[in-house]
C-alpha cells in the first residue's frame, strides 16, 4: 500500500475522537477516555473501553479524559492514546501517515505546538492543523473558496466555535469553553439545587440525549432519573421534564448566543448580507440539543439549520482537506491561515 493511501484526519475532540482515512471516510469514534493503572502507569483500555469504567473504578485504576474545554491538558496521555487509535486505523505499516488535526479556532500558538509534538510522538510523519470551523464547513458540504460569507456554529464537547468563513478562510471568530460538557454541569447542578438529588455525569449526559431541549417543545417530555439523595443518602428516583431541561441549560446557552451575536456584529456588512442569505449552519453533537436551530433563528432572524452529519462533520471536513495537503508550501501547518488554496 502507498503512503497516501493512508493519509489520514482526525478530529481531536475533548468528548470523542473521530478518525477519517482517505478513501474509506470515517473509520473511529471513540471516546477520548483512557484507563491506566495508577501503580504500574500501564495503559489498560483506550476509548469506549475505557468510557465504560469512568466513576466505577477500583483504587488502583484511573479512567482520565486527557483533552479538556477543546485543548490538550495531560499531553502524555494524549499522545499514548493518539498512537493507539493511529494504530487501530493503520495496523502495522512501512510509511508513518502524514495527519491533519483539527483544533479549536482560538487555539494559542503553545497549544498548536502541543498538538503537532503528540501527533508526531504518535506516529505521523507530518502534522497538519486545521480549525474547526473550516473543517466543519467543508464537511457541511459548503464550497468555502468562493468569496462568499458563510456562519458556521460548532458545539462539541469542550468548546463552541462560531465563526464567518470566506475565500476558504476565517474571517471573524469565536471559540468560548462553553459546551456539551457545560451542558451536562449544568444538569448536575439544576437536578442538586431543584431536586436534592445528585446524579452523575453520564446519567445527566443520557437526560441532555434524550429531554433536553433549549427551545419549547410541542409535547413536554418527561424521563425518571435515579440518582442519590442529599438529604438521605439514599436512592431516589425523580421524574424530570423537558421544560426543567430548559431551565437547567439557561446559563450555558445565553453565553453561546452572546458569542453567536458578538460574532455577528464584527463581521463585515458585505459578509452580513450573504450569511442571511445563506443561513447559519449548526455542527457537532452539541447541535442536536433539541430547538438549538430555532432558538438561533428566533434570536437572529437568520435561518439556522443542522448539518446532516452534524455528529462527523468536521471529521469529514477534516479528511476533505487531505486532498490539499500536497499543493503545500513547506513549512505550512494551519491550513485555515495558509495564504492561498490551489
Amino acid at each position: 500500500m502507498c503512503a497516501l493511501a493512508k493519509d489520514i484526519g482526525i478530529d481531536l475532540g475533548t468528548a470523542s475522537v473521530l478518525v477519517f482515512v482517505k478513501g474509506k471516510g470515517v473509520v473511529l469514534n471513540e471516546p477520548s477516555v483512557v484507563a491506566i493503572d495508577r501503580n504500574t502507569g500501564k495503559l489498560l483500555k483506550v476509548g469506549a473501553d475505557a468510557q465504560a469504567m469512568l466513576g466505577r473504578t477500583p483504587g488502583n485504576i484511573i479512567a482520565i479524559r486527557p483533552l479538556r474545554e477543546g485543548v490538550i491538558s495531560d499531553y502524555d496521555m494524549t499522545e499514548r492514546m493518539l498512537k493507539e487509535f493511529i494504530h487501530k486505523v493503520c495496523g502495522v505499516q512501512l510509511f508513518k501517515p502524514r495527519i491533519i488535526i483539527c483544533v479549536p479556532s482560538g487555539i494559542t500558538e503553545v497549544e498548536e505546538r502541543a498538538v503537532i509534538d503528540a501527533g508526531i510522538q504518535a506516529g505521523a510523519r507530518k502534522v497538519y492543523l486545521i480549525e474547526e470551523p473550516v473543517a466543519a464547513a467543508i464537511g457541511a458540504g459548503i464550497d468555502i473558496a468562493k468569496p462568499d460569507g458563510h456562519m458556521v456554529v460548532d458545539i462539541g464537547g469542550g468548546t463552541s466555535d462560531i465563526a464567518v468563513i470566506s475565500l476558504s478562510g476565517v474571517v471573524e471568530s469565536s471559540s468560548i469553553k462553553v459546551a456539551g460538557d457545560q451542558f451536562n454541569e449544568a444538569v448536575v447542578k439544576y437536578m442538586r439545587r431543584k431536586h436534592n438529588v445528585l446524579v452523575g455525569e453520564r446519567t445527566a449526559e443520557e437526560m441532555k440525549i434524550r429531554i433536553g431541549c433549549v427551545f419549547p417543545k410541542d409535547e413536554v417530555e418527561t424521563m425518571e432519573v435515579k440518582g442519590r439523595c442529599l438529604l438521605t443518602g439514599l436512592p431516589k428516583v425523580v421524574t424530570v421534564s423537558s421544560t426543567e431541561m430548559m431551565d437547567a441549560f439557561e446559563e450555558p446557552v445565553e453565553r453561546i448566543m452572546e458569542a453567536v451575536h458578538a460574532v455577528l456584529e464584527r463581521t463585515p456588512p458585505e459578509l452580513i448580507a450573504d450569511v442571511s442569505t445563506n443561513g447559519i449552519v449548526m455542527t457537532g453533537g452539541g447541535s442536536l440539543v433539541s430547538g438549538f436551530d430555532k432558538l438561533i433563528t428566533a434570536r437572529t432572524g437568520i435561518h439556522t439549520s443542522v448539518a446532516e452529519n452534524a455528529i462527523s462533520c468536521v471529521a469529514e471536513g477534516t479528511g476533505r482537506s487531505l486532498d490539499w495537503v500536497s499543493s503545500l508550501q513547506d513549512g505550512t501547518m494551519n491550513l485555515s491561515r495558509r495564504k492561498q488554496m490551489n
